[in-house]
């Protein structure tokens, strides 16, 4: 018996290994590569209301394209600790949000960040990767003003907001408003505005949409009035350049058009050397392989604006080249 289970086997191990008759052997390759990491993927997050709502919409495209499960690990940046009125530009920049989570990949709490892709300098630190994930939420600018319009609000209006770009293109359109520097996550905001700190905020529709506060969106602001921030709506996943596991684990989260769009406005302000403190303002809408660019750089005071808009399919090129037609008439950063 003991024999005839051993031929048994040997002749289902042939079986596996020979092809059926008439076909010829095929190749075989040896690939090494790592495996996908052990779940649960553990996931970096500043720790506002915001951030964590990000980041769990992070995990749950995650855990539906993947399989994978997923563990949020809270942080608080510098940028959450610094809470002045002053500019963003004036405390450390837009790093101040990356930082902390960018040093729990390198120590190996986490494998991944999640952030607000418009906080994520346009050139990461040595060694990370940065991409979106997910699609775009409304990438536009809300005034929160009550029942009041843009137009309709009252001469000298108190406007709250830190932005640079916002300050500017609200006072080229508006130079009678008062923009006041307000900081702090969007509950410590609206809190200013109805204790009457400031007549109106502008904020991030996606911000507000995704706290379930889109009711206290008065206006969702036109481009052609308040251009929005490179990657404003998108959110971006950053690893280690070398985690070819996570590289892969990451793919099918990706929406192509949010990634193209995001990449094209991001090569622009790479290519003008701009940052958080730059007054510039772009938007990409992609239409099958067409990629429409439109960017507005300002006087800081909004007493001038140079605009350029063109389409293109390679997001980088077209980043690159409407950079220059800014140049061209004159922007300087």
């Amino acid at each position: 018996m003991a024999d005839a289970l051993q031929h048994i086997l040997a002749l289902s191990a042939f079986r596996l290994q020979t092809p059926p008759r008439g076909t010829q052997p095929a190749a075989r390759h040896t690939e090494v590569s790592r495996p996908l990491p052990a779940s649960p993927v553990r996931i970096a997050t500043r720790a506002s209301p915001l951030a964590l709502w990000q980041a769990e919409r992070a995990g749950t495209l995650l855990s539906e394209t993947s399989g994978t499960t997923v563990d949020i690990l809270p942080l608080t940046t510098a940028g959450d600790r610094n809470r002045r009125d002053a500019p963003l530009g004036d405390s450390g920049g837009k790093g101040l949000f990356v930082g902390e989570l960018e040093a729990a990949l390198s120590d190996g709490r986490a494998d991944v960040a999640i952030h607000s892709m418009k906080d994520v300098p346009t050139v990461p630190p040595a060694g990370f990767t940065v991409t979106t994930i997910g699609a775009r939420a409304d990438a536009r600018d809300a005034l929160v003003a009550g029942a009041r319009t843009f137009d309709a609000l009252p001469e000298g209006a108190r406007v709250g907001s830190s932005s640079p770009r916002r300050r500017a293109q609200l006072l080229f359109a508006r130079p009678d408003l008062v923009p006041v520097p307000i900081r702090g996550n969007v509950g410590t905001r609206l809190a200013k505005l109805d204790a009457g700190d400031v007549d109106a905020l502008v904020l991030a529709c996606a911000g507000l949409d995704r706290l379930g506060l889109g009711e206290r969106i008065s206006q969702r602001l036109p481009v052609d009035l308040c251009l929005p921030p490179p990657g404003q709506g998108a959110l971006a996943v950053e690893y280690a350049t070398d985690r070819d596991d996570l590289a892969r684990l990451l793919a099918p989260a990706i929406d192509s058009r949010t990634e193209r769009a995001v990449a094209a406005e991001r090569a622009l302000t790479r290519a003008l050397g701009a940052d958080c403190t730059t007054p510039l303002g772009a938007h990409a809408t992609v239409d099958g392989e067409r990629i429409m660019l439109r960017a507005t750089l300002l006087e800081p005071e909004g007493d001038h604006a140079r605009s350029v808009v063109d389409a293109g399919t390679d997001p980088l090129e077209l980043g690159d080249r409407l950079a220059r037609a800014l140049e061209r008439l004159g922007a300087k950063v």
